[in-house]
């Protein structure tokens, strides 16, 4: 069923939703979720090895169990195909993030990016869509990349 939103509010770092089913609360987890997501599907599908990345990475950062964050992943992408408006919506959750917040969710949106060994354009242009949906400044962008970089490159 494709629920209609019918107004949306922000509380504290939740977002609620009003449909005709009633309200439904995201908190910043779903954010984090959800936007992995729309940066993995960029190419038009999750690949095996994207999945693997944000169950890793939700894992890691929020201190959850793999199924847990697997539980989490396959919410945001039901609510995300449920209500397509959500994704211009969440940019109102990104206003409550820290720069730090920010930075860290930025790395994560890299590290799905580069989790196969093809990259593709249209993935990178969905990372720059959702980072500035959310509010996330090129600068901070920048930091992530300087972080990535430093993980990723051997010697240095």
């Amino acid at each position: 069923m494709n629920d209609k939103i019918l107004s949306s509010r922000l509380a504290g770092t939740t977002l609620i939703i009003e449909t005709s089913d009633g309200e439904k609360v995201y908190d910043s987890k779903f954010l984090v979720a959800a936007l992995l997501v729309f940066v993995a599907r960029g190419s038009g599908r999750i690949e095996p090895e994207e999945s693997a990345q944000m169950i890793e990475l939700i894992e890691g950062y929020f201190h959850m169990h793999g199924a847990e964050s697997l539980e989490l992943i396959t919410y945001a992408m039901s609510e995300l195909a449920e209500h397509p408006s959500l994704e211009t919506l969440l940019g109102d959750l990104g206003k409550t993030l820290s720069d730090g917040d920010k930075e860290d969710i930025a790395l994560m949106g890299i590290k799905v990016v580069a989790a196969t060994e093809h990259k593709n354009f249209a993935e990178m242009e969905q990372f720059k869509r959702a980072m500035d949906r959310i509010g996330i400044a090129p600068e901070i962008v920048h930091r992530a990349f300087d972080r990535y970089f430093a993980e990723t490159m051997p010697g240095e």
